[in-house]
């Protein structure tokens, strides 16, 4: 029997399937072999017994993409959910939401909630000079008006859609505005940090109609790019990779963009924009950090698995292996003669 995971909480796998939901553990051998299980995967399962809604997940199926934060799979798009205001809008994590999409190959959204306060044209002009040049779907929303909900709702059509955003943007209130019998727990900005607080504690694929699903995730914002080389940064800027197709590669292959001599995007700079240029450095920052990790630290691990006579087990972490009689003897008669 195959199915899906919608919800994942303590030990516990919630899986929809042709048969309806499942309440499901996990095999020992996935255990130990430690394989990640997400929301999203598609999974085989083992029936208890035919009149129980419990079963084991016995196997993992291929996945189409992945991604690590929020630990997601199987998606079609992500709509990246800000606030005009309150929080006020953060420029560097919105753009790292879009670099975190271009990396991972997934369609975006822009999506602006809070359509509904006052003195917002400023803001709103601002967001169009900058993401719609680039091609990036854009669209405004009020939750609390119903402002945008129609149009919110065409994109989730026939889709598996995650929402992402820092916490307090309104992403469950969105989600209760397209379908309000979920009645989803809201809190407002707090007025002390200006920030959000988290309502939603885990990650769970909510269906709103028979085609639509959305993946309701925790607000997160500790999202950096210290798995990257400094180079491939720039590769996730499409203003960046526009100037180089429009006016050539820069003068150094290696070029970051920073002080370089010959650098077309330094030469272009008025094409992009300055929030822009200021999150790409940051991000490059960020990577160079990484770089330096890899280039002095070493970063060996243990494989988990090995095939044996054309069949994959799992192995005992070397922590936990136990010594062998002979060996014991070995170290006594060693410890002896020393």
């Amino acid at each position: 029997m195959k199915g899906q995971i919608f919800k994942i909480h303590s030990d516990f796998y919630y899986v929809n399937t042709p048969q309806g939901e499942y309440e499901c553990k996990i095999r020992d051998i996935l255990k130990k072999r430690k394989d990640s299980i997400v929301t999203g995967d598609f999974v085989e399962l083992e029936q208890i017994n035919e009149n129980s809604k419990q079963a084991f997940v016995a196997k993992v199926l291929p996945r189409e993409n992945y991604i690590p934060r929020p630990k997601v799979a199987n998606i079609n798009q992500v709509i990246i959910v800000s606030a005009l205001k309150e929080p006020d809008l953060d420029f560097e994590q919105l753009n790292r939401y879009l670099c975190f999409c271009e990396y991972y190959n997934l369609h975006p959204v822009l999506c602006f909630n809070k359509n509904d306060l006052e003195g917002e044209e400023e803001i709103i002009a601002k967001i169009k000079k900058i993401y719609e040049p680039l091609n990036y779907n854009i669209l405004f929303t009020s939750a609390l008006e119903g402002n945008g909900i129609e149009e919110f709702k065409k994109y989730l059509e026939n889709k598996i859609t995650v929402l992402c955003g820092s916490s307090g943007v309104g992403k469950s209130s969105l989600i209760n505005a397209v379908c309000p019998n979920l009645n989803l727990k809201t809190k407002q900005v707090s007025q002390k940090s200006e920030r959000g607080t988290h309502t939603t504690r885990h990650c769970e694929i909510i269906s709103i109609d028979k085609n639509s699903r959305i993946v309701d995730t925790p607000g997160f914002s500790q999202l950096k790019f210290d798995f990257l080389m400094p180079a491939e940064v720039g590769l996730l800027f499409r203003e960046i990779v526009q100037i180089q197709k429009g006016y050539g590669a820069c003068k150094f292959s290696d070029c970051l963009h920073e002080h370089e001599t010959g650098c077309q995007v330094l030469e272009h700079q008025d094409l992009t924009d300055e929030t822009r240029y200021r999150s790409y450095l940051q991000f490059v920052k960020e990577a160079k950090e990484y770089k330096k990790q890899v280039t002095y630290g070493g970063k060996k691990t243990e494989t988990r698995s090995k095939t044996l006579h054309n069949k994959e087990i799992t192995k005992i972490s070397s922590k936990k292996r136990q010594i062998s009689r002979r060996k014991t003897n070995q170290n006594i008669d060693k410890e002896i003669h020393e």
